[in-house]
C-alpha cells in the first residue's frame, strides 16, 4: 500500500456550506441541525396538502365519471395511498433522508435512483405549473391581472421564502394553518347546515361519460388512473419529516403521531379535499357555468363562499384570499421539493453541485413554461399517463421496504452513501422499468379497455410482484457493493471531512479507500476521480491511485467524455429553458393591431429560437470548458503545492537521515568495541562456568543474546545510513526464491508454501534484493509467532506486463490502517526489540531496482508485502 497522497481540496460557494440555505439537500439531515419539535414538522409538511389541483382533480373525475364511480374511487385511492406511503414515510423519518436517498438503498442503486430523481422533480414542476396556473386565474378575476403576468407574479413570489428553505416554510405554514384550516371548512359547514339538499344533488349526478348508467368497472378504472399519480405526494411529506428529532423513550407517541399524521396521513386531509372539489364542479356545473370553468378552483370557492355571504364583493375577496393563501402554501413545498430532486440528479449525472437555490430556479423556471403552454388544460390526460409511472415507482419501493426488508433480502438500513451503493439494482430499476413498459402498453389499448381504464393499478401490482421475485432470484447481491465499515479515530458526534474541510456527523461519513481518509458523502457523490475503485479489488485501487496521483495532470484532469456531454447537455437544457421562456413570454405579450400585416408571430419566434439553440450550444461548450480550464488551472496550483511539501518532506527526511549517520558512525566508533568484549567475555565465562548450572547459565547466554542485539542494531543503522552502489544482473526469480528459501532455517522452511509462476527474469543485485526478502520474509514469521491458528506462510510470484510481483502472504496479527501506513517511516517499530529501519530499507532497495513495495493488512487477518520488479527487459531508471 502506498502512503496516500494528499488529494485536492474542494471548496464549494458560500450557500452551499450555509445549511440555512442548503437545507443538507444531498445529504443526512443532521442531529444537531433538526432543532424543531415533531409538531412542528408535522405541521409544515402538511401545510403543503393545502393544493388545489386536488379540488381540481375531484371535480374532473366527477364531471367525467359521475359521483358513482368517483367516490369510491377517492376511498380506495385514500386506502392505497395509505397503505403503501406508510412504510415510505417510516424509513424516512428513521433515517432522516430524503426521497432520493432513502430510493438509493430501497432497490434502484446510485445511479439508478436518477430515474426515481427525474420522476420527483417532473411531479414537482406539473404541480408547481397547475397551482402557479390557479393562482393566475385569481388575480386576474380578483385584480384584473393578465394571466401571463400572473404567471410570473405565482413564480417570483415564492422564491425568496423557499431560498431560506425549512427554517422560513415552517415559519410560513405555521402563521397561516389556522387561516387555511378556517377558511376551508367554513362554507361547506354552511353548505351541510344550510343546504343539506346540494349533497342530494351531488351524489345523483351522473357524469358526462357515464350514459346515466351510474356505476361503471370501466370508468372506476380511469378516474383511478387519475387519482393513482397523488401516491407520489409521499415524497414532498418525506422531504420535512426527515427533519424530526430522534425517536426516544420520552417521545416516541408524538414522533410516531407526526410520521403518520404527515406521512400516510396527508391523503386523509386529501380525500376529503377531492370531494369538496367534486361536491363545488358539481355546483358549479349545476349553476350554468362551463365545465372548464366549474373546473377552476377560483370560480368552485366563489360558488362554495356565495353560500356564506351574498355580497358579491365579499365572495370574491374570500375565494381570492383563500386561493392566494392556498397557492403560496404549496409552491413553497413544490418549489422546495423540485429544488431537491434536481440537485439529486445533476450530482449524480455531472458530479457537479452549484447549490440547491440554482436548481431552485431551474425548477420555477420550467413550471413557468408549462404554465405558459396551458398545462391546466391537459389536468386529466397529463395525470392519467403520469399516474401509471408513478405507480410503477410507488410499487418498486414499497416491495423492498415494506416485503423484502422483512423478508431479510434487502438490509435493514437504508443506506445512501455512493461508496457502498451499487450503481444499478435490478430490484428496482428492472422491477420499474417492466411495470412502466407493461403498463404504457396497457394504457395505449392494446389489450383491450378494461386494461386500459385500470393500467395505473396494472403497473402498481406488477412492479410489486417482479421486484419481489427479482429480489429473491439475486438474493439481494445488488443493494451493497460492499460492507459498510466503521469510521477510524474516537467516537466524537462530528468527523472533518478532508476534502472539504467541513465537520459532518458519523452518518454522513465514509471511509474512501482511494484517498484512504474520512470525507463527507457529498464530496464522494462529486468525486469524478476515483471511478468507485473502492469497490474493485485492491490491485484496481492501486492502479487508479497510481494513475491519479501520476506525473501527468491528462488522466487526473480531463473527464470522460460521456460526463463532459452530460454536463453541456444539462447546461443547453438550462439556457434553452431560460431563452424558451423569453420567448415565450414575449409571444404570449404580443398583442397586434389590425393594422399590423398578418404575420404568423408563433412560427417566427419558433423559427428564431431553433436558430438560436447552435449559439446556445457552443455556449454550453464555452460554459463547460472553461469551467474545467478553471478546475485544471486550480489542480495545477495545488499539484505544485504538493510537489513543494513534497520536496519539503524528503529534505527533512534527508537531513534526518544525515543525522543518523553521523551518530551512528561516531557511537557505533565507541560502542563496538565494548559490546565486542561483552560478548567475547560472556563466551569464556560460559565455557569456564559449563559445570554451574541455573541460574548462571541462563544470565550468561542472555547476556550475550543481548549484546549481539546490540550489534546488529548497529550494524542495520550502518547499512541504512550508507549509499551502496547496485550491480544489476538479470535474475532468474522463480529459481533465486528456491534458493533464498533453501538457506532458511528448517522451522521458517516448515512454515512456508511456494507458488512460483513468474517463469522470467529480473534486473536486480542479488544481494541487496536478498536482504529485502530477507527482512519481509523475517517479519512475517513474527507476525505469526503466537498466534491462536496454526502459522501458514505463502511466497508467489507473478508476472504482470512488464513487472514481477513477489509477494509473501502471513496469516498472522495483521495490521491496522494507522500503522500500515507508518511502516516505512525510519525508526517506526511496534515491536519490543527493534529500531524501525527493517520496511524502510526494503522501500529503499525496491525503488532503487525501479520498482516499489505494495502492502494489504488487515488487523487479525494477515499481512501481504508485495515486492514489485521490473522484468529483465525494462531497466530501472
Amino acid at each position: 500500500m502506498e502512503t496516500p497522497q494528499s488529494p485536492a481540496l474542494r471548496s464549494y460557494h458560500s450557500w452551499i456550506a450555509n445549511e440555512t440555505l442548503e437545507d443538507y439537500s444531498l445529504r443526512y439531515a443532521a442531529r444537531s441541525f433538526r432543532r424543531w419539535s415533531p409538531f412542528v414538522i408535522a405541521n409544515t409538511a402538511l401545510g403543503g396538502i393545502s393544493f388545489l389541483a386536488l379540488e381540481a382533480i375531484g371535480g374532473a373525475i366527477t364531471l367525467s365519471y359521475g359521483f358513482a364511480n368517483a367516490f369510491p374511487a377517492v376511498l380506495i385511492t385514500c386506502l392505497f395511498v395509505f397503505v403503501t406511503n406508510l412504510p415510505i414515510a417510516y424509513y424516512s423519518s428513521r433515517y432522516n433522508i430524503d426521497m432520493d436517498l432513502l430510493t438509493r438503498g430501497a432497490g434502484f442503486g446510485y445511479i439508478g435512483s436518477t430515474i426515481t430523481s427525474l420522476i420527483y422533480a417532473t411531479f414537482t414542476f406539473i404541480f408547481f405549473a397547475l397551482e402557479g396556473a390557479i393562482m393566475a386565474q385569481a388575480l386576474k378575476l380578483f385584480a384584473d391581472v393578465p394571466l401571463v403576468l400572473g404567471y410570473i407574479i405565482s413564480s417570483l413570489v415564492i422564491i425568496p421564502i423557499t431560498v431560506m428553505g425549512i427554517t422560513m416554510i415552517s415559519k410560513l405554514q405555521m402563521l397561516t394553518q389556522p387561516i387555511w384550516i378556517a377558511m376551508l371548512l367554513a362554507p361547506f359547514a354552511y353548505i351541510a347546515i344550510g343546504h343539506p339538499d346540494t349533497l342530494h344533488q351531488w351524489v345523483e349526478f351522473a357524469g358526462s361519460e357515464a350514459n346515466g348508467r351510474g356505476f361503471d368497472v370501466l370508468a372506476l378504472g380511469s378516474a383511478l388512473g387519475v387519482l393513482f399519480a397523488l401516491s407520489i405526494q409521499i415524497g414532498e411529506q418525506v422531504d420535512y419529516l426527515r427533519f424530526l428529532p430522534d425517536k426516544t423513550r420520552e417521545n416516541r407517541l408524538r414522533w410516531w403521531a407526526a410520521v403518520i399524521a404527515a406521512g400516510p396521513g396527508w391523503i386523509i386531509v386529501g380525500g376529503f379535499k377531492i370531494l369538496c372539489g367534486s361536491l363545488l364542479a358539481v355546483l358549479a356545473v349545476s349553476a350554468g357555468l362551463s365545465r372548464s370553468t366549474a373546473l377552476e378552483p377560483i370560480h368552485m370557492y366563489i360558488k362554495a363562499y356565495e353560500y356564506v355571504s351574498a355580497d358579491p364583493r365579499t365572495v370574491l375577496a374570500l375565494a381570492a384570499i383563500f386561493v392566494l393563501i392556498s397557492q403560496v402554501k404549496i409552491n413553497v413545498t413544490n418549489a422546495y421539493a423540485g429544488s431537491l430532486a434536481w440537485s439529486n440528479f445533476f450530482s449524480r449525472v455531472t458530479h457537479y453541485h452549484p447549490g440547491r437555490v440554482v436548481w431552485l430556479i431551474f425548477n420555477i423556471l420550467i413550471s413557468l413554461l408549462l404554465m405558459l403552454l396551458g398545462i391546466f388544460q391537459t389536468l386529466e390526460l397529463v395525470l392519467a399517463v403520469y399516474s401509471v409511472i408513478a405507480a410503477a415507482w410507488i410499487g418498486s419501493i414499497f416491495a423492498d421496504l415494506a416485503i423484502l426488508k422483512p423478508m431479510g433480502v434487502s438490509p435493514p438500513f437504508t443506506e445512501f452513501k455512493r461508496a457502498y451503493l451499487h450503481d444499478f439494482n435490478p430490484v428496482g430499476c428492472g422491477s420499474m422499468a417492466l411495470a412502466s413498459l407493461f403498463g404504457i402498453i396497457c394504457f395505449t389499448g392494446s389489450l383491450g379497455a378494461l386494461a386500459q381504464a385500470y393500467s395505473a393499478p396494472i403497473a402498481f401490482l406488477t412492479a410489486l410482484v417482479s421486484a419481489v421475485a427479482i429480489g429473491v432470484a439475486t438474493k439481494g447481491r445488488y443493494y451493497l457493493a460492499r460492507p459498510r465499515e466503521p469510521l477510524a479515530g474516537s467516537q466524537k458526534a462530528t468527523i472533518r471531512c478532508e476534502i472539504c474541510g467541513l465537520d459532518y456527523e458519523r452518518p454522513d461519513m465514509v471511509h474512501c479507500t482511494f484517498y484512504e481518509r474520512p470525507i463527507c458523502s457529498l464530496c464522494c457523490s462529486l468525486d469524478s476521480h476515483c471511478h468507485d475503485v473502492c469497490k474493485s479489488s485492491g490491485t484496481m485501487l492501486e492502479t487508479s491511485r497510481s494513475r491519479y496521483f501520476g506525473r501527468t495532470l491528462r488522466s487526473k484532469i480531463a473527464p470522460h467524455m460521456g460526463q463532459r456531454l452530460l454536463k453541456v447537455g444539462g447546461v443547453l437544457f438550462s439556457l434553452a429553458v431560460i431563452t424558451a421562456a423569453v420567448f415565450l413570454l414575449t409571444f404570449r405579450l404580443i398583442e397586434p393591431s389590425s393594422l399590423q400585416p398578418h404575420l404568423d408571430s408563433g412560427s417566427l419566434l419558433l423559427r428564431v429560437f431553433l436558430a438560436l439553440l447552435p449559439l446556445l450550444a457552443v455556449g454550453a461548450w464555452w460554459i463547460v470548458l472553461s469551467h474545467e480550464s478553471r478546475e485544471l488551472a486550480e489542480r495545477d496550483l495545488v499539484a505544485s503545492l504538493e510537489k513543494l511539501r513534497q520536496a519539503q518532506q524528503e529534505l527533512a527526511s534527508n537531513e534526518r537521515l544525515a543525522a543518523i549517520g553521523q551518530i551512528t558512525a561516531t557511537v557505533s566508533h565507541e560502542l563496538r568495541n565494548p559490546l565486542g568484549t561483552l560478548v567475547t567475555s560472556a563466551d569464556i565465562l560460559r565455557r569456564s562456568l559449563k559445570d554451574a548450572g541455573e541460574p548462571a547459565m541462563g544470565e550468561l547466554q542472555r547476556l550475550q543474546r543481548n549484546a549481539w542485539r546490540c550489534v546488529r542494531i548497529i550494524e542495520d543503522l550502518l547499512d541504512f545510513s550508507r549509499k551502496h552502489s547496485l550491480v544489476f544482473a538479470p535474475v532468474a526469480i522463480d529459481r533465486w526464491v528456491e534458493q533464498q528459501m533453501s538457506e532458511q532455517d528448517k522451522a521458517t522452511a516448515r512454515l512456508v508454501t511456494l507458488d512460483l509462476k513468474a517463469g522470467c527474469d529480473v534486473l536486480a543485485d542479488s544481494e541487496r534484493l536478498r536482504q529485502a526478502f530477507s527482512n519481509v520474509l523475517a517479519n512475517a514469521v513474527q507476525a505469526c509467532e503466537g498466534g491462536e491458528v496454526e502459522a501458514r506462510i505463502a511466497v508467489t510470484t507473478e508476472r504482470r506486463r512488464d513487472r514481477v510481483f513477489l509477494s509473501v502472504v502471513d496469516n498472522g496479527a495483521g495490521m491496522t490502517r494507522d500503522v500500515a501506513r507508518r511502516v516505512f517511516e525510519p525508526l517506526f517499530s511496534t515491536k519490543a526489540f527493534g529500531v524501525g529501519l527493517g520496511m524502510p530499507l526494503v522501500k529503499r532497495i525496491l525503488e532503487q531496482h525501479g520498482g516499489d513495495v505494495l502492502i494489504e493488512s488487515q488487523a487479525g487477518v494477515g499481512t501481504t508485502i508485495t515486492l514489485v520488479l521490473p522484468c529483465a527487459v525494462a531497466r530501472p531508471a
